[in-house]
């Protein structure tokens, strides 16, 4: 989100300021918001992967069935880590935007070319198998 909303990795941000400026410190959050981004999102895609391998592993029959629950905590955990990831997003966002403001301000505002979009790419879980409906029902 840094690189795409200022051209620039947030790493270079540090070497942009003089230490101790306003610029500088309202990098330091940036770059603090971007890592939170990246740590809360690198837990969900684990999280999600776990859980995605459980039910694979239930759909395709090798494993026994918790009768309390399937995912049981994982799927709260999710939810919650989902919620953080939404929140830290927001965060990031509202932090662009004030250093945006005040390097503009401070006549600071990065000028390198924007780097091309970046998707990273996580390695999705296997497709579970399509559950077929209990006779009887």
């Amino acid at each position: 989100m840094v690189a795409e909303a200022l051209g620039i990795h947030p790493r270079r941000l540090d070497t942009l300021h003089e230490p101790d400026g306003v610029e500088d410190t309202v990098a330091q959050l940036v770059i603090q918001a971007a890592r939170q981004l990246d740590y809360l999102n690198q837990q969900l895609i684990g999280q999600a992967e776990t859980a995605a391998n459980s039910l694979s592993r239930v759909a395709a029959g090798t494993t026994q069935v918790n009768p309390l629950g399937v995912l049981q905590n994982s799927a709260t955990q999710i939810d919650i880590l989902a919620a953080r990831r939404g929140d830290a997003v927001e965060r990031l966002k509202e932090m662009l935007h004030a250093y945006r403001h005040i390097a503009a301000l401070g006549g600071t505002t990065p000028t390198q070319t924007p780097q091309p979009n970046v998707v990273h790419t996580h390695k999705a879980p296997a497709a579970a198998p399509s559950i077929r409906p209990a006779l009887g029902r």
